[in-house]
């Protein structure tokens, strides 16, 4: 997948498209400019510019501000884009694995994460850079919500979670996988450290909730 925004031939259609887009983040409108917007980033948000942008033929600045009047508000399109591929993979690898053995909906989980961040790998690491400049913790945290209820509702179909409260330890999880995926972009995701971040993950997650569900009526030593 690539990060792509999006222009319309009219203003009308924009925000109809944009309206439709907030409910499925896959909606294909017509692009501003090819290559994807993650060939501008690849050298880091402080060379992405609605000039680079707009050196395509056929766009000009004049247009390109039409729809987004600065760099930030065209960053934040492109946060938010990256963000919602990312919760929809979870969101969907979630949907199709309930009332699957805990292993399964475990690696379905990490797998459509991982890959969805590396699919988008120069991008990742210089949005993150960028969120907190944008303005973007409301977005991080709105979403990532969304990925946490999505796993919630899906752990409490496997047998082993049955009416456990697990919505804690997805947060520890989810936090788990942002920060050692995270690293591992950083690094540069050689294929190696990659596979080992799937498996490491993996298991982690599993233990993780195993101990959590055997421990849960437990009293916790101050």
């Amino acid at each position: 997948m690539t990060i792509r925004i999006w222009a319309p031939f009219s203003k009308v259609r924009y925000n109809q498209e944009r309206s439709r887009s907030r409910r499925d983040p896959l909606v294909p409108l017509r692009p501003f400019s090819k290559p994807p917007f993650r060939f501008y980033l690849r050298h880091g948000v402080e060379q992405f510019t609605t000039t680079r942008v707009a050196e395509r033929p056929g766009v000009s600045v004049g247009t390109l501000y039409q729809y987004y009047p600065n760099k930030q508000s065209l960053l934040f399109a492109v946060l938010e884009r990256h963000l919602n591929l990312v919760i929809w993979a979870v969101e969907r690898a979630c949907r199709e694995n309930h009332h699957r053995p805990l292993e399964t909906m475990v690696a379905a989980v990490v797998h459509a994460y991982v890959s969805a961040k590396l699919d988008q790998a120069d991008a990742s690491v210089a949005l993150h850079s960028a969120a907190s400049e944008l303005d973007g913790e409301a977005l991080v945290a709105r979403l990532a919500k969304r990925a946490r209820s999505a796993m919630s509702t899906m752990l409490k179909t496997a047998p082993e979670i049955g009416s456990q409260d697990v919505d804690f330890p997805v947060l520890m999880l989810m936090s788990a996988m942002a920060g050692a995926t995270r690293a591992v972009l950083m690094a540069g995701a050689p294929p190696l450290m990659v596979r080992s971040l799937r498996k490491h993950l993996i298991l982690l997650s599993l233990a993780y909730l195993r101990v959590s569900i055997a421990v849960a009526n437990r009293p916790i030593p101050a």
